[in-house]
């Protein structure tokens, strides 16, 4: 079987999760590094009519959106398997996947994390006070709307680690690095436990922003 090739920006929450979805399975990558700022030029562009990370090529096959790409790859790679086989746990990893899209990452991940994370970190501009605090009332919203379907359980769909935690934790971890964190999980503390344990698994530690930039700068 071919290697997969991800083309993205290192850092970025979405590529994280196919990253960490590749490592779950114990199958061979590499990293193509878009740089900053290129997304919307050649030749990612053309990879991307909308440039946007990440972008998986697989042989003479090529793939964007991230919810698409981590089921393509359970697909062709089904050991172990991360989707759920009882229909309801299923449903419910494609609706946290659905929710992670639409409104963990648009209106809080892509606010507060590029606010305090990216901007900061990768283009040296200081944080929007005020943009961060409009974005706290959706993002507490998404938070305990995720801790609620997480419950009790070990993970968001049950007792083994499906796609939706790993799609989800990327974006939480980015954002346990801004001083909004503490807020957003006073009222949900099974989530900073989710967290931790999602975060102590060899596909979460291989995927950090800064192993995936050494990764990047070695390919």
């Amino acid at each position: 079987m071919a290697d997969f090739i991800i083309h993205t920006v290192p850092g970025s929450p979405f590529a994280r999760a196919v990253l960490a979805t590749l490592e779950e399975k114990h199958t061979h990558y590499r990293i193509a590094a878009v740089a900053p700022g290129t997304g919307r030029k050649e030749p990612h562009i053309s990879r991307h009519p909308w440039g946007r990370m990440p972008v998986i090529e697989h042989g003479d096959f090529m793939l964007y959106e991230t919810s698409a790409i981590m089921r393509y790859i359970d697909r062709v790679v089904p050991t172990p398997p991360l989707t759920p086989t009882a229909p309801r746990e299923a449903a419910r990893m494609d609706q946290i996947m659905n929710i992670c899209d639409w409104y963990l990452f648009q209106g809080v991940s892509n606010v507060i994390g590029f606010q305090r994370v990216v901007g900061p970190r990768l283009l040296g501009i200081a944080a929007d006070e005020a943009v961060c605090a409009a974005a706290m009332p959706a993002a507490h919203t998404v938070f305990n709307e995720i801790a609620r379907l997480l419950g009790d359980k070990q993970y968001l769909t049950g007792a083994n680690v499906s796609l939706a935690d790993l799609v989800v934790g990327p974006h939480l971890d980015f954002l346990s690095q801004s001083p909004e964190w503490a807020a957003l999980v006073a009222p949900n503390p099974k989530l900073v436990a989710w967290l931790a344990r999602l975060n102590a698994r060899p596909s979460m530690q291989a995927t950090t922003w800064e192993k995936v930039s050494a990764m990047a700068k070695a390919a």
